[in-house]
């Protein structure tokens, strides 16, 4: 039952999330001001952003654990955390490998204190 899940929902994604997104970004162009429809847009590619990141997180669990995290450390693979939250409770516990290091290096490059602001507690 959840590979046949798992299938649909890809089939499902790569053909409806370029028709969802092409469809915001006219109904809001319609709507409101180019300004705002571009803000909404950008908010609308954060939240799936952050949704392929918590998808990949259960995806890529086996091999995240094997090369960004030493033994023993927080593991990856709960369902509603993001990649970015797992590599920031590593990083404070300093069970990250040099793998995990760098990978945790570039995001807080890109957004300064990026893992330690996504770390979350309720997960």
């Amino acid at each position: 039952m959840g590979t046949a899940l798992s299938f649909l929902s890809l089939f499902l994604a790569i053909w409806l999330f370029p028709l969802g997104l092409l469809t915001t970004f006219f109904i809001n162009l319609y709507k409101r001001r180019w300004k705002f429809s571009f803000k909404r847009l950008d908010d609308q590619f954060l939240s799936i952003a952050t949704s392929i990141d918590a998808s990949a997180n259960v995806v890529c669990k086996d091999l995240f654990n094997l090369i960004l995290i030493k033994k023993g450390g927080y593991e990856f693979g709960k369902r509603k955390e993001t990649i970015s939250s797992v590599l920031g409770k590593n990083q404070r516990d300093n069970t990250l490998t040099g793998i995990g290091k760098g990978v945790a290096f570039v995001l807080d490059k890109i957004d300064p204190d990026h893992c330690a602001k996504s770390i979350d507690s309720l997960v």
